[in-house]
């Protein structure tokens, strides 16, 4: 285990040791509309999952009654289950999200949450329990997982307390099927909402509520203090065995106390909450700084998601949002770089756009399965354009090859290419919302998916000439380097990332 360390200003660690048996975790940021420039809830986050991620706008459908889903993890996951359907409800909400396509015994596609027509937002990230509740996790284990749970609270939420209430009812009647604990952020324009699902087939869950003077970044997700009256408290919400469970393990006694530490309680013992490593900021240190930035804007949220010290090869996709009240759905935007956004510009995506670009969707780069199936002819096409997600690791490892010479200069790019799409944001948004004014929603929702269309386009030929300059610059300068070791996949050990020689002390800068 690498044992984390924090410098004098509290603001690095060194990386812990994940268990194998934990997911690749995932960022989500919360902004409160006190402290953003547009009064808009801001969210962030990230997706990091080793497959390939694709770009995915859900229609709204209605379901025949009796219409049932298939939920669950397989006997494949670290802790065995089993697929069990539970009812289909009668109408589903349109949603944006990026879904990938592996982890070990959950069956894709699956998505870390995204945003649908009523702006709740869902973000999914790793919160390991205590070793004791995992241990008791029954097998095999039965009910929605945290990619069912993302995916359900989008198509069926039209608030962010709607989605808490929908998990805490979802868990109670079906149970919960988990890898050892996970959280949601899930939020609208008015509020936000961290809940945490706890692994033991216990039906153990706890919810707190963010407001508008709050920041909150989880990697891992995390509650701290929650009150013993909390049944009774509008901002905090949770199982109803969640404190006389506790005390029945001898883990909490309520006698002389008000409240409780859920972090301390349930999760992971060896390790504190905001303070406790994970990758190069702590929580404490990502919260301080984008406090410091207040009031934030869209474009500072893309700062702190896009962060080097966080953004690596594990990063699959980079997400940002603002939630704002009276927005017609098909005005809900959300900006989505297709890959880790340290070297992949963030795109203007609607909930109004009615195709995404083939490069976009789905390829067999580092999807599942892949090595030892050949091509479904359906996707010969979609399989035969450029893949944005390629494309963009590309940059990537280019560029953290020598990341004090190019990660400046890259970064340059991107941000010079996201200022031309938000320059167009007044005309492009206005137009569309003159069009649904004047009874043309269907000339409106064109419009969004030429636009968005073309950017994303334009954002390939973009990573096209970084690939071609920053290859060509490095065999023209040092060479191009051959690999030493005879095994190309990761064995445990760092990833790539644009820390100069992996070290966050080092300047990053080129001089």
């Amino acid at each position: 285990m690498k044992i984390s360390h924090l410098t004098s200003s509290m603001l690095l660690v060194l990386p812990l040791f994940v268990p194998s048996h934990s997911a690749w975790a995932s960022y989500a940021f919360y902004v409160g509309n006190n402290l953003t420039q547009d009064q808009g809830v801001l969210v962030g986050g990230t997706g990091e999952e080793v497959s390939s991620h694709w770009l995915e706008i859900v229609p709204a459908a209605d379901h025949e009654p009796g219409s049932m889903i298939e939920v669950g993890v397989t006997e494949a996951a670290y802790l065995p289950g089993q697929l069990v359907e539970i009812p289909q409800v009668a109408h589903t909400f349109r949603y944006l999200s990026m879904s990938y396509s592996d982890y070990e015994g959950f069956p894709a596609p699956l998505t870390n949450g995204g945003v649908n027509e009523h702006q709740v937002a869902v973000r999914d990230v790793w919160a390991t329990n205590r070793e004791e509740l995992i241990d008791m996790t029954p097998s095999p284990q039965r009910g929605p997982q945290y990619s069912d749970l993302a995916r359900l609270v989008l198509e069926r939420a039209s608030s962010a307390r709607e989605g808490v209430e929908l998990i805490g009812e979802l868990i109670a009647k079906h149970g919960y099927s988990t890898y050892g604990g996970n959280t949601h952020l899930i939020a609208d324009p008015d509020e936000g909402w961290v809940v945490w699902e706890f692994a033991g087939g216990q039906g153990l869950w706890a919810a707190e509520r963010l407001g508008s003077d709050d920041v909150r970044v989880l990697y891992p997700g995390y509650i701290e203090e929650f009150p013993l009256d909390y049944q009774q408290n509008p901002d905090f919400m949770g199982s109803d065995n969640l404190v006389t469970f506790a005390e029945e393990q001898g883990w909490f006694d309520s006698q002389g106390n008000e409240t409780f530490n859920i972090f301390d309680i349930y999760g992971r013992q060896d390790t504190q909450a905001r303070t406790g490593g994970y990758k190069y900021m702590t929580q404490a240190a990502l919260e301080k700084a984008t406090e410091e930035m207040a009031p934030v804007t869209e474009q500072e949220m893309m700062v702190r998601v896009r962060d080097h010290r966080i953004t690596d090869d594990e990063a699959g996709y980079g997400q940002v949002i603002s939630l704002k009240q009276g927005v017609n759905a098909d005005l809900v935007r959300i900006w989505v770089a297709p890959t880790g956004s340290v070297a992949a510009p963030f795109l203007p995506w609607w909930l109004g756009v009615q195709q995404v670009p083939l490069e976009f969707g789905q390829h067999r780069y580092l999807t599942k399965g892949t090595a030892s199936n050949f091509l479904n002819p359906d996707f010969q096409i979609q399989e035969a354009s450029d893949f944005a997600g390629r494309r963009f690791k590309q940059v990537m490892y280019l560029m953290c090859e020598k990341p004090a010479a190019y990660r400046p200069k890259v970064t340059e790019m991107l941000k010079g290419f996201e200022q031309e799409s938000f320059d167009d944001m007044t005309w492009v948004e206005g137009s569309a919302r003159t069009l649904i004014d004047q009874g043309q929603r269907e000339n409106a929702r064109a419009m969004l998916t030429f636009y968005a269309n073309s950017r994303a386009e334009e954002a390939m030929d973009l990573g096209e000439t970084l690939v071609d300059w920053l290859y060509a610059s490095l065999k023209l300068t040092s060479g191009l380097r051959r690999p030493e070791s005879e095994q190309i996949n990761d064995p445990g050990g760092e990833t790539v990332n644009c820390l100069v020689d992996a070290d966050p002390d080092k300047p990053q800068d080129a001089q």
